[in-house]
């Protein structure tokens, strides 16, 4: 059997103070369709430009993970994301008034917290996952990052 997509049942707003920007923000996480995956909208912003949480727009990786698409930026955006995988969330629709997300204590705690009390909601769709069959790596040269992706029987992260 296999393991059915995750949103949440109901929408839930965070406020706070970007860490690099000092920017107050109102951040609401709502629930998203199937397939969605996760996306910041910028409704502070005319057209309310949405950037999904793609690696195509990951524009910097220092001091946060930064994406942009056609010049709209979310900062930061690495505490939210990694709350909602953590939680086992596919599909999420991110909401913010700012570029940045709160830093709240510097942790995901606080969003944790947040897409508990939401209520997770489980989808019909499939999870499409990839299971890694070979031996994979990359090395970037300028900075010294690597990664290596390696088979298991078991979801597992070990990081240096």
């Amino acid at each position: 059997m296999s393991k059915k997509q995750q949103t949440i049942q109901n929408e839930i707003s965070l406020s706070g103070v970007g860490l690099h920007t000092g920017n107050t923000v109102k951040m609401t996480f709502k629930p998203a369709p199937e397939n969605h995956g996760f996306s910041f909208v910028r409704v502070d912003l005319e057209g309310q430009p949405v950037i999904a949480a793609k690696a195509e727009y990951v524009t910097n990786t220092q001091r946060g993970t930064n994406l942009e698409r056609n010049g709209v930026q979310i900062q930061t955006s690495e505490h939210v994301l990694a709350a909602a995988v953590g939680l086992g969330i596919d599909n999420l629709l991110i909401e913010m008034d700012a570029s940045e997300p709160p830093i709240m204590d510097g942790s995901s705690k606080f969003f944790i917290e947040a897409l508990e009390k939401a209520g997770i909601q489980v989808q019909e769709a499939a999870i499409k996952e990839y299971i890694v069959k070979d031996i994979i790596s990359f090395r970037d040269e300028a900075t010294g990052s690597e990664i290596i992706l390696m088979p298991a029987d078991e979801y597992e992260i070990t990081t240096m």
